[in-house]
């Protein structure tokens, strides 16, 4: 309660802009918002990306099912006004908007898919970043995504769980074996995650290496199920 009335108070003192047609009073209005465009439909089984063929097991972009992550899913395309959106929480220090990208992800696990698996899930774990990068940027966007993610959906955010052992290189330019290679092995999870079912969450859904070795180092600690959740998948996924 005391969080949420600082909140009130700073955005009356420090009117909110929308971060996408800079209107006062709102951060994300409510023009901008429906703009966002959802992940469409038929979408590969393994990673969520937009794939011609429906019930499809693999898709060009992931190269099949991997054995760590039960199911990933974006909630919307990484295209205008979404990709400015997560490039100012991102990179502009706009943490405010946590809270309303958040409810993309919260409409994203409505869907059919997450039915049964959702009441599954003990955690919510945001993707780390490496302490050189986090005291860089001052904050990690995709544990206050996931912080607000679970103020919504009542399951807890254990950040702690997953770590990142080594710095690596961002992951924009690189191809599909370079990616998977950049991050082999940068991730630790703690032995307390034997036995939980995790929901990951990250930003951006691009060829699935990140989320997948995270999953692995979750899955090597034990967690039986594990899943992830971001807020977009670029547009160049769809097939």
């Amino acid at each position: 309660m005391l969080k949420r009335w600082t909140s009130l108070g700073l955005d009356l003192v420090f009117p909110p802009q929308c971060a996408g047609c800079g209107r006062i009073g709102h951060h994300i209005c409510p023009e901008c918002a429906q703009r966002v465009i959802p992940a469409p439909a038929p979408v590969c089984n393994r990673c969520g990306a937009p794939t011609p063929l429906p019930n499809s097991s693999r898709c060009r972009a992931c190269g099949g099912p991997p054995a760590a992550l039960r199911l990933a899913r974006a909630a919307g395309l990484h295209t205008a006004p979404l990709r400015e959106f997560i490039h100012q929480f991102k990179y502009e220090q706009r943490t405010d908007l946590a809270a309303p990208l958040a409810c993309y992800l919260v409409a994203a696990l409505q869907q059919p898919e997450w039915r049964a698996i959702l009441p599954q899930i003990d955690v919510i774990v945001p993707v780390p970043l490496h302490s050189a990068r986090r005291h860089e940027r001052g904050y990690n966007q995709a544990e206050l995504l996931a912080t607000a993610l679970s103020e919504r959906v009542g399951i807890p955010c254990r950040a702690e769980l997953l770590h990142r052992t080594r710095a690596t290189r961002s992951q924009i330019g690189l191809s599909i074996d370079e990616r998977k290679a950049n991050v082999e092995d940068a991730f630790v999870a703690s032995p307390q995650c034997n036995g939980l079912h995790i929901l990951l969450v990250d930003d951006v859904y691009t060829t699935g290496s990140t989320l997948t070795a995270c999953a692995r180092a979750a899955r090597a600690a034990g967690a039986p199920l594990i899943c992830g959740l971001t807020l977009a998948t670029p547009q160049h996924n769809q097939l």
